[in-house]
C-alpha cells in the first residue's frame, strides 16, 4: 500500500480513528443534516459506480450502496479501525467494499467510476491538485465529482457560542484535524479544482442543525471527548476539565430542544465535472 500522506495515515490509524470507530452514531448524527443535500449534488443512480473517498466509519458509503442498488459502491480510507466498522456495519450488503488506502495515490482503474463522493474526506490531501487530479482520471466520461467540507462560521457562530468555555484551550489541531480547513476559501477550492482538470465547478453555502447529544450534557462530554478537545486538553488536570465540563454544559443548554442539542452549522457543497 503507497502512502502519500504518512501523517494522515499515522493520525487516523491512532487513537483519533478508534474515537470515531468506537461510536460512530455520534459523528454520523452531527453530520447527518447535511448528507441529503450532499447526495441530492451527487444525483445517484442505480446503475452507478461509487468511490466514497475518506468513507470513514462507512455511512455514506452504505447510503451510497442502497441508491446505486444495480451498481457497485468502493469505499477508501486510511484508517484501519474505521474501516473494520464500516465493513461490520455494511456486512448486509453484496454491492459495496472497503480498501485501506490513500486516495491521492491509490490505483484506481482509469475512467471507471459514475460518481466520486466525499462527507468531509478531501480536505486533508497532502498534494490536493495531485490528488484531485487523480481522482479525476478515475471518473467515467460525464462522471461528477460531489464532496462537503467545512464554511467557516465566524467569531459570531452558533457553535463558537455554545463552546465559548473550550476557546482559550484549544491551542492546536489535533494530528487527524490538520488540514481540516484547506478548502474552506472557495476560492481556493475553484484553483485546487481547476488546476487538476475539472470544470463545471459549482460550489454552494449549505446551512443545517447539527446534533451533538441528547441533552447539554450528554452534548458536553462528547464534544469534551472528540479530538480537538481531547487532544487540547490532554494534559489538563482533572479539576480544570470538569469545571469546563460545567461551562460547557451551561453553554450548550441554550441550544437544547426536543430532539437534542441542535446547533446551526455550515458547509460547501461542491461539484465538478472531469
Amino acid at each position: 500500500m503507497t502512502i502519500s500522506n504518512q501523517q494522515q495515515a499515522e493520525a487516523w490509524n491512532d487513537w483519533e480513528g478508534k474515537l470515531w470507530a468506537d461510536e460512530p452514531e455520534r459523528y454520523d448524527a452531527m453530520m447527518e443534516a447535511f448528507t441529503a443535500p450532499l447526495f441530492t449534488a451527487a444525483d445517484l443512480h442505480a446503475h452507478h459506480l461509487v468511490l466514497d473517498v475518506g468513507c470513514g466509519t462507512g455511512r455514506t458509503t452504505r447510503l451510497a450502496a442502497r441508491r446505486a442498488e444495480r451498481g457497485h459502491v468502493l469505499g477508501i480510507d486510511l484508517s484501519e479501525p474505521m474501516l473494520a466498522r464500516a465493513r461490520r456495519d455494511a456486512a448486509d450488503l453484496t454491492n459495496i467494499a472497503f480498501v485501506q488506502g490513500d486516495a491521492q495515490v491509490h490505483p484506481f482503474p482509469q475512467a471507471h467510476f459514475d460518481r466520486i463522493i466525499s462527507r468531509g474526506g478531501v480536505m486533508f490531501f497532502a498534494d490536493q491538485v495531485a490528488a484531485f487530479t487523480h481522482l479525476r482520471t478515475a471518473l467515467a466520461p460525464g462522471g461528477r465529482l460531489a464532496f462537503l467540507c467545512p464554511r467557516p462560521g465566524g467569531p459570531d457562530s452558533a457553535y463558537t457560542r455554545a463552546t465559548a468555555p473550550l476557546a482559550p484551550h484549544l491551542r492546536e489541531a489535533s494530528p487527524a484535524a490538520r488540514g481540516m480547513g484547506s478548502l474552506s476559501d472557495p476560492t481556493r477550492t475553484r484553483e485546487v479544482l481547476a488546476a487538476s482538470g475539472f470544470k463545471d465547478i459549482e460550489i454552494t453555502p449549505v446551512d443545517a442543525d447539527m446534533d451533538f447529544g441528547a441533552d447539554a450534557r450528554d452534548a458536553a462530554d462528547f464534544i469534551l471527548r472528540m479530538g480537538p478537545t481531547h487532544h487540547n486538553l490532554r494534559t489538563a488536570d482533572p479539576s480544570t476539565v470538569a469545571d469546563l465540563r460545567d461551562r460547557l454544559e451551561r453553554s450548550l443548554a441554550e441550544f437544547e430542544t426536543a430532539q437534542g442539542v441542535l446547533i446551526r452549522g455550515g458547509v460547501w457543497i461542491v461539484t465538478a465535472t472531469p
